[in-house]
């Protein structure tokens, strides 16, 4: 939680910042301000179709502004109970529940007509306590297995051929330490542990928000995760994002579990790359299933009657097909739009048929708010499992009881 010295000392800075911007504006034009956590390349197709929107609508001024993940949200809410901040927010859908709870996003039912709304993808539509508050323009920012073709003929369907497959890609140098590893990604972050937790059959909540952690499936998950590091000795012994996207992009690396997001970068990097689904892990004949959620707008409480028609007009611009299939054919995202699906882009893209594989197979990220406090929750003693501090069983039930203690202390 945000402390409260804290939100008062921001929401004083906010307050002189909004007084300053208020007396030295004299533009008579109504202006739109976006924040969103979008990456450069993200960005930078934002500002090409704000600037046709610009030019569509001279009476109309938009701005946009990027702020990191945490920041941006942090943010938002001292702006939003100041009765301030931006017009649209942008990010994904798990932030939703802490802006409804705190009431600084409008419901979005009433604003948009139901026959627009219905050319959604229903997964791009993220309601929470029976309102609609999020509209997304991707669908996705899901884990899948990406592999270097040309180390890598046919990607492993199940975790004994994923083992198999790493074996062989290894290569060692002469005093027999590894020059190239055949699967690196961020595996010490439990967002990136989660399809393994799924793929073992467990989840991160009940369907009332309540932590399911201290499970065998997060206990035999855990082992399995470590086994691929000591025992089967297919992944770093340490391993950041940074460091494993760094060993993918110089091809000291065959395969990397990451996000939608990262393809275009590898492509970019010279990797000719496949995406393959997660592989189904054989003790329970499940796939491994990845968090999907949708990332798109929110439109912030305080927007004023007389403005949403602005509003309205700019995100209808940025979510009509063109600028959707704009994304979708720069950074291989998924659009949400239901007649995008038949693009023969779509049918006839390898990356786009194994997306869409990946996210039917994967399982919708939560948005309540407890899923921050099952994050912090899990981080430490998954960690300490990795560091041999703990053993799985133990880190399980501690995980467990850290995040019925933290979404307590989170209510009261």
């Amino acid at each position: 939680m945000i402390h409260l010295k804290k939100i008062l000392f921001l929401l004083i800075v906010i307050g002189a910042a909004v007084l300053i911007y208020s007396c030295s504006d004299n533009d008579p034009r109504p202006k739109i301000l976006i924040w969103h956590q979008m990456r450069v390349d993200e960005r930078e197709i934002l500002e090409s179709q704000l600037e046709r929107f610009r030019k569509e609508n001279p009476d109309i001024r938009v701005e946009q502004l990027y702020k990191e993940t945490e920041e941006l949200r942090s943010g938002f809410i001292i702006a939003a109970i100041a009765g301030q901040g931006p017009d649209l927010v942008y990010g994904p859908s798990d932030q939703v529940g802490p802006f409804q709870v705190m009431d600084i996003i409008l419901p979005l039912d009433t604003l948009f007509e139901r026959e627009w709304l219905d050319k959604f993808n229903p997964k791009a539509l993220t309601h929470y306590k029976g309102g609609l508050y999020q509209i997304a323009d991707k669908l996705g920012n899901h884990l899948t297995l990406v592999y270097n073709k040309d180390l890598v003929t046919t990607p492993p369907k199940t975790d004994v051929e994923l083992i198999d497959l790493a074996k062989r890609i290894m290569v060692f140098n002469k005093d027999g330490k590894p020059e190239r590893y055949g699967l690196v990604w961020n595996y010490t972050e439990p967002f990136f542990f989660v399809p393994f937790l799924s793929g073992f059959g467990g989840w991160v909540m009940d369907e009332n928000g309540n932590p399911t952690l201290n499970t065998q499936a997060n206990v035999d998950a855990l082992n399995f995760i470590k086994d691929l590091r000591d025992k089967h000795k297919i992944i770093p012994n340490e391993a950041d994002y940074n460091i494993a996207d760094l060993l993918f992009k110089d091809g000291k690396a065959g395969m990397i579990i990451n996000g939608d997001w990262s393809w275009a970068s590898y492509a970019k990097a010279g990797i000719k790359i496949g995406i393959s689904p997660l592989p189904k892990i054989t003790k329970t004949g499940l796939w491994c299933a990845p968090m999907v959620s949708p990332k798109g707008y929110s439109i912030n409480a305080n927007v004023k009657k007389e403005k949403l028609i602005e509003v309205i007009k700019l995100l209808k611009f940025l979510l009509a097909p063109e600028q959707q299939m704009e994304i979708t054919k720069m950074l291989n995202t998924m659009p949400t739009l239901i007649e995008l699906y038949e693009d023969p882009f779509f049918k006839n893209d390898e990356i786009m048929v194994n997306s869409q594989l990946q996210i039917d197979r994967g399982r919708a990220m939560p948005v309540v708010p407890e899923l921050r406090a099952i994050w912090d929750a899990m981080r430490p003693s998954y960690q300490a499992v990795l560091g041999g501090a703990k053993t799985a069983e133990q880190a399980a039930n501690d995980m467990q009881e850290f995040a019925i203690r933290k979404i307590k202390e989170m209510n009261e």
